[in-house]
């Protein structure tokens, strides 16, 4: 989506708010500058970014406001945001690229590169992280009251203060928990299709065609208060999610 370098990098300012050209396609890459993903000292000091394909990425594009461009589907192929290299195996795709960069005579060299990659404790494959609708729920309020019964002297963390700094460092910087996680089993999540005036298919991916509700006399209050109807309330069409 973009190439980003670091705003005090003297080697690139003349570049700040420019664009490269993608060496595939005829599409313009901003050159973005973000401290925060940027190290200016390794390497060449220019980073790729690719929104949608990488954590570090994905929170540089909502920073910069980037667009998310998804090139791997569920199979993981290339889609169709992948040009040329579209339908191919992700490892083949690489090779593939190597090689058209090579011959292009803009492959300029690689080298050893130690870093974290995931991978699935069932299957032993690599996870490629990809965006998909999830289900979380906010722990801000519960979070708060944890730290301020440890400020206020109710509860106490030990052995040393040590504990205590770990403690603040992660609930005052507390985010959503993903309760959805992509299984094919576990718990059911309290959420419901909302079925629209005029509309034949259940649009799941959408947030506004689903309504949660520790009940589902609440769900359907609040499917209510958006003026739609809750899916088969008391027939075989009723669903909840199931993450």
């Amino acid at each position: 989506a973009s190439v980003a370098v670091h705003p005090e990098d003297e080697r690139y300012k003349h570049l700040h708010g420019k664009f490269c050209v993608h060496p595939f396609q005829e599409r313009k890459l901003p050159i973005i500058c973000d401290p925060i993903l940027v190290d200016m000292t390794f390497g060449t000091g220019v980073v790729k970014v690719t929104p949608a394909r990488d954590h570090n990425d994905f929170e540089c594009g909502k920073r910069n406001k980037l667009d998310f461009v998804d090139i791997l589907d569920d199979d993981g192929l290339i889609t169709q945001e992948g040009g040329k290299f579209a339908g191919m195996k992700r490892y083949d795709a690489r090779y593939a690229i190597m090689k058209e960069l090579k011959e292009l005579r803009q492959f300029h060299g690689e080298q050893p590169n130690k870093m974290s990659i995931g991978v699935c404790s069932k299957s032993g494959d690599i996870i490629e992280p990809r965006m998909k609708p999830q289900w979380y729920v906010d722990r801000t309020d519960m979070a708060k009251r944890a730290t301020d019964a440890v400020r206020n002297g109710e509860l106490k963390i030990g052995p040393d203060k040590w504990g205590e700094r770990t403690f603040f460092d992660y609930l005052d910087n507390i985010r959503p928990w993903c309760i959805s996680r992509q299984l094919w089993w576990g718990h059911r999540i309290p959420a419901y299709y909302i079925e629209r005036e005029g509309k034949d298919e259940l649009e799941a991916i959408e947030t506004e065609s689903w309504v949660a509700g520790r009940t589902e006399e609440e769900a359907i209050e609040r499917a209510k208060k958006k003026k739609y109807r809750l899916r088969g309330r008391s027939s075989e069409t009723a669903k909840a999610h199931r993450g």
